[in-house]
């Protein structure tokens, strides 16, 4: 029995591994963009009930799954305050190196202000590169200027 998201995120990451199930695959069936889809999917956002049938169905998870999709998030929950996963790790190393330029920058493009998280797309796509293929995250975010 699922009862939480995070439990049902494990569910998820066991499924596709045993069915081999591709993000993109669910996200096709969610009816949703695949960084989305993916998030909902590890506990990051609410699914509608079409979309976490659609998923749960996909993945043969029962309706205890479904029903955690739907689950409002607690978002941005990581196991620590300094993320040790690789991967994860070097978007925390980027930020601390170029935090302070993507915020200049920000400010004189834009006026004081920040980019949402909440009106937020996500694409992350690999290119190929005679030097070894790249990554390619595009971060894309409504532009909120601070109320005074």
């Amino acid at each position: 029995m699922i009862t939480t998201k995070q439990e049902a995120a494990a569910a998820v990451r066991s499924a596709k591994a045993r069915l081999g199930v591709t993000w993109a695959q669910l996200a096709e069936a969610a009816g949703r963009p695949v960084a989305w889809t993916t998030a909902a999917l590890l506990g990051q956002h609410p699914m509608s009930p079409a979309e976490a049938e659609a998923a749960a169905s996909l993945l043969d998870l029962g309706k205890d799954a479904a029903e955690a999709f739907q689950l409002q998030p607690t978002r941005g929950a990581l196991d620590a305050a300094v993320p040790v996963d690789p991967t994860i790790y070097r978007f925390y190393e980027v930020l601390q190196v170029y935090g302070p330029t993507i915020k200049e920058l920000i400010h004189e493009q834009c006026g004081d202000g920040i980019m949402s998280a909440i009106n937020f797309r996500l694409d992350v796509q690999r290119v190929p590169d005679p030097a070894g293929d790249r990554v390619v995250v595009v971060l894309d975010g409504k532009f909120l200027p601070y109320q005074w």
